[in-house]
C-alpha cells in the first residue's frame, strides 16, 4: 500500500521540461597528424550542430577549402597543398599535405622533434598548434593469437602482444590495427598511459580496431581477428597532449546516449577556439599471419 502511494506521489510530481537549444555558429575542426618518416596530413572541416542532419551531402559541405597551412620543425617550414581522394563508396575526402611535385614542400617527421602547425582560413582566421614526435620509448616486442575462447564462431581469434615500458612515468601510446590490405583502425580504447606498467615487460590481450562509420550487422564480431587474416599493428608513442585528446575523445564517444555517464570536455590542442588536435606519432609496425 505504501509503495503504491509513493509511486502515485512521484508520478504526480512529474514536470515537463522544455530545452531551448540554440544553433551555434560553426567552428573549425582540425584533424592533423605527423608521423616519423611521413609528411604531415591535415583535414579541416566545420562543426555541425548537435541536431544537424548527417548525410553525405551535409558532410561534404563541411570541408574547409582554400586554407593556407604551414608546418615547421623549427628550422624548415613548408606549405601544404590541398588534395582530394574518393573512397570506395564514392565519397570525396579533402585534405592538405606535402606537394611531392615540389621538393621544397616535403617535410618528413622525425623522432624526438617538435612541430608547429599554422592555419589561416580563407576568412582570415588564424590557428596554431604544437606537437612532438617522441622517441620510440615503449615498444611492441612480439605478437601472437589464440582461438577466441568459448565462442561459437571458430574462425574468431583474440590478439596478444608483449610490450616493454622503460622506467620513468610519462610514456603514452596509441595503437591501430589493419587486416590484410584494409585501413588502419582503432579499437574503442586506443590510447593508454603507463601508470600501471611503468618499468615492466608484460603481455596483454588487445582488441582489433573497427570502422565506426560502418553499421555492423553482427556487433559480436567487433574486436576479433579471424583465421586467414594478415594482421598489422601500428604501435605509436605519443606526447601527453595527444594522449589527453584521444583519451577524452574516446570517453565522450562511448558516453553518447548514456544518461548515466559523466559529461566530459574533449581536450584539444589547437588555438583560437578550434576543435580537434595536431598529433605526433612515433610509429613502429609488427605483422602476423594467422593460418586458416
Amino acid at each position: 500500500m505504501w509503495l503504491l502511494l509513493l509511486v502515485s506521489f512521484l508520478a504526480g510530481c512529474e514536470k515537463n521540461i522544455t530545452l531551448n537549444l540554440h544553433n551555434q555558429n560553426p567552428v573549425l575542426v582540425v584533424d592533423a597528424e605527423i608521423e616519423n618518416g611521413q609528411p604531415p596530413v591535415v583535414v579541416l572541416s566545420a562543426s555541425l550542430n548537435y541536431f544537424s542532419t548527417i548525410s553525405p551531402s551535409e558532410l561534404a559541405a563541411t570541408f574547409v577549402h582554400g586554407a593556407h597551412i604551414t608546418v615547421s620543425n623549427g628550422s624548415t617550414t613548408v606549405v601544404l597543398k590541398e588534395f582530394s581522394n574518393t573512397d570506395s563508396s564514392g565519397f570525396k575526402v579533402y585534405y592538405y599535405t606535402a606537394n611531392e611535385g615540389n621538393p621544397d614542400s616535403v617535410l618528413l617527421g622525425q623522432l624526438n622533434r617538435q612541430y608547429t602547425l599554422s592555419i589561416t582560413t580563407a576568412d582570415g582566421q588564424n590557428y596554431t598548434s604544437t606537437t612532438t614526435i617522441p622517441p620510440l620509448a615503449k615498444t611492441l616486442d612480439s605478437l601472437w593469437w589464440k582461438p577466441a575462447p568459448d565462442n561459437p564462431d571458430t574462425s574468431r581469434c583474440v590478439m596478444f602482444g608483449q610490450f616493454t615500458d622503460p622506467k620513468g612515468y610519462g610514456n603514452y601510446i596509441r595503437y591501430f590495427t589493419k587486416v590484410n590490405s584494409g585501413p588502419y583502425l582503432t579499437a574503442s580504447n586506443s590510447a593508454f598511459d603507463d601508470e600501471f606498467t611503468d618499468g615492466q615487460t608484460y603481455s596483454l590481450q588487445f582488441d582489433m580496431g573497427y570502422d565506426r562509420n560502418v553499421v555492423t550487422k553482427n556487433n559480436d564480431d567487433i574486436g576479433f581477428a579471424h583465421r586467414g587474416d594478415t594482421v598489422t599493428v601500428k604501435f605509436c608513442n605519443i606526447d601527453k597532449a595527444s594522449y589527453d585528446f584521444w583519451r577524452t575523445w574516446e570517453f565522450a564517444y562511448q558516453s553518447t546516449n548514456n544518461p548515466f555517464s559523466s559529461p566530459v570536455k574533449v581536450s584539444g590542442n589547437v588555438s583560437n577556439g578550434a576543435l580537434g588536435a595536431f598529433c605526433g606519432y612515433a610509429a613502429e609496425y609488427k605483422t602476423i599471419i594467422i593460418p586458416k
